[in-house]
Parts: structure tokens; C-alpha cells; sequence
């Protein structure tokens, strides 16, 4: 439920664009919040109020949900003609965003008695199908924890058949020290936030609500997380997070993590990137050692072949070449 107070100030103080983000709230296991635009969200809406849904969390897979708004009245029943559902759409991000741009017209609900006192109420109807039979697993159908992971002198009790059937890594480490209840397993080599991600990870296939500095300062320590504990979907999650930071300042750093770390999809968003001859010529300008333009030259030689064109095209490269000859 959305309670909107104060709709005559909400509507004075927030521009065309802008939005008030509701408290994250629980739908079939995932944490969602309503994205409220009292003045709509784009220029071709600006009469509307416009209202959506967003994911808070990021997903290896996609969870595939219908949403329902509906405007309420005082006695709290749905007001005829202004439900409105969507189709079910696929959310992985916290950019995957549906609604509606046109969810009721300004002057419409300012001229009803729905309008009551400043305030309008919204209920926000989320179903889920449910595809992954690991979400809530280790709420209620799991026995008793037979192992437990130390990191940092922090304990964290898992369940073997659960850590090991997700990971071979965790399996080998199990299958070296054994289940006995009493032996902690150490965890070397890991901040504690990072293991706290991973093995949120490993039981609900989502990584923890976090907002985008967060990720942001442990995208790079999660990825090498997922290389060293072999998730490769986590690792998909991570290229996700990092490719926002991709800039010509980064993309050196951000390619030699996908190598290190084996991240395939990390590596594409930086060709991508460099796709871009303004880009490249600005980062190529920085390579001092050659390091970025000996990887371009082995992994994406048509864009190196592009790039050098280019650049024999431009005249005063043409006659610095002629008084060499």
C-alpha cells in the first residue's frame, strides 16, 4: 500500500521526472519498492501522475511478475476505471522498471472526493512466478546447519549440501575439512561484506538489498569472489554492477579484472566501450605501456584494424609518414 501525503506540496516541490521511491517492501521472496511521479515521468505525461515498480535487488535469473495499481477510496475499495495491471514482465535489476506513465490524470483525481485531506492511497498488487526453488530454502525446509565457515573470526553456520551442490570450490573445501560440526572452516583472503554477498548469493540465487554506492565500493572484491568460488552467475551479476563504472579512466582496470577473473561478460562491455574511436583514442592516449592495446590487438583485432584506418586517414599522420619515407 502507498499512502501519498501532502499531494498538493508533493506536486509543488517534485519536477516533471522525478520521483518519490516508497519503503522496499516483500513480494514472493524479492524486495521491491513503488516508484510514485506526481508530476509524470516524462515530458509527454506531464498532466498524469505516473507510477511504477522497481526490483531492489539483482538476480542471476530473471523472476518473471505481473503488477496491479489501483486507486483507492475512503473506504478503501478499488475506484471503477482506475486499476491497472501489467503484462508479466521479467525482472533481474533495480533498472527493470514497469508501470504506468498515464495512471490517472492530475485534474481527474484533484477534482474527486478520492482527494481526501491531501492524501491519496494506492495499492500495489505484486505476483510472482516462482522459478527458483531456492529462494526461502533455508527458512523452513533445510535441517539443522552440519557446517560452519569462519571469516575474519565471524562464523557463518551453512548447510553443506546446499554450499557444495552451488559451488566446486565450496564442495573441494567441504570434502578437505569435512563436516564435523565442531571444526570451523577458515576463509581466507575475503572481507566480510563480500562472504556476507556470496553466501546470500548461494542460498537465494539474488544478491542483498544494497544501494549503488555500496555496490559499487564491493563489485570489484565480489567478482573475484565468484571467480575464486566459481559461480558463474554471480559473476554475470558482477559484470552488471561494474559495467556502470566503465569510463576512460576505468576501462584499462575493468578490462584486466575480466581477465584476471575470467568474467567474459565484463570483457564485452569493455570492447563495447572502446567500440566508441573517441574512447579509444582518449584511452590509448593513457596506455603507456602498451597493455591495453596489446590485449585489444589479441581479443578484438577488427576494432585495433578500425582504429588504425582511422588514423592513417588523418592528414597530419599522412605527412608525419611522408617525411619518414
Amino acid at each position: 500500500m502507498l499512502f501519498v501525503d501532502h499531494y498538493w506540496d508533493r506536486k509543488a516541490q517534485v519536477p516533471n521526472g522525478s520521483c518519490i521511491e516508497s519503503c522496499s517492501f516483500k513480494a514472493g521472496d524479492y524486495s521491491w519498492r513503488i516508484c510514485y511521479f506526481p508530476n509524470g515521468a516524462s515530458l509527454s505525461n506531464t498532466d498524469h501522475i505516473s507510477i511504477f515498480i522497481a526490483l531492489c535487488n539483482r538476480l542471476a535469473k530473471p523472476v518473471r511478475a505481473r503488477v496491479r495499481f489501483s486507486l483507492l477510496d475512503r473506504k478503501g475499495e478499488p475506484v471503477p476505471g482506475h486499476s491497472l495491471h501489467t503484462d508479466v514482465q521479467e525482472y533481474s535489476a533495480p533498472d527493470d522498471v514497469y508501470g504506468f506513465h498515464k495512471f490517472i490524470r492530475k485534474e481527474d483525481l484533484e477534482a474527486s472526493e478520492h482527494l481526501a485531506n491531501g492524501r491519496i492511497t494506492i495499492r500495489c498488487e505484486v505476483s510472482v512466478e516462482e522459478e527458483t526453488p531456492l529462494c526461502g530454502l533455508h527458512d523452513f525446509l533445510l535441517p539443522p546447519t552440519d557446517i560452519t565457515f569462519r571469516v575474519h573470526g565471524l562464523p557463518f553456520p551453512s548447510h553443506s549440501c546446499v554450499v557444495a551442490a552451488r559451488s566446486p570450490a565450496f564442495a573441494a573445501e567441504i570434502a578437505r575439512w569435512g563436516t564435523n560440526t565442531g571444526k570451523c572452516i577458515p576463509i581466507n583472503g575475503i572481507p566480510i561484506q563480500v562472504f556476507e554477498a556470496v553466501m546470500h548469493f548461494v542460498y537465494t540465487d539474488a544478491l542483498p538489498e544494497m544501494d549503488e554506492e555500496h555496490e559499487s565500493m564491493i563489485g570489484e572484491h565480489l567478482l573475484a569472489a565468484a571467480d575464486r568460488f566459481e559461480l558463474p552467475d554471480l559473476k554475470r551479476i558482477c559484470a552488471d554492477i561494474l559495467s556502470s563504472q566503465i569510463n576512460e579512466n576505468t576501462v584499462t582496470q575493468m578490462m584486466d579484472l575480466a581477465i584476471r577473473h575470467r568474467c567474459q561478460m565484463l570483457h564485452e562491455f569493455c570492447i563495447e566501450f572502446l567500440e566508441d574511436h573517441p574512447a579509444l583514442d582518449a584511452v590509448m592516449a593513457t596506455d603507456d605501456d602498451g597493455s591495453l592495446l596489446e590485449h585489444v590487438a589479441k581479443s578484438c583485432p577488427g576494432l585495433l584494424k578500425d582504429v588504425c584506418a582511422d588514423w592513417f586517414e588523418d592528414d597530419s599522420i599522412q605527412n608525419d609518414m611522408a617525411m619518414c619515407a
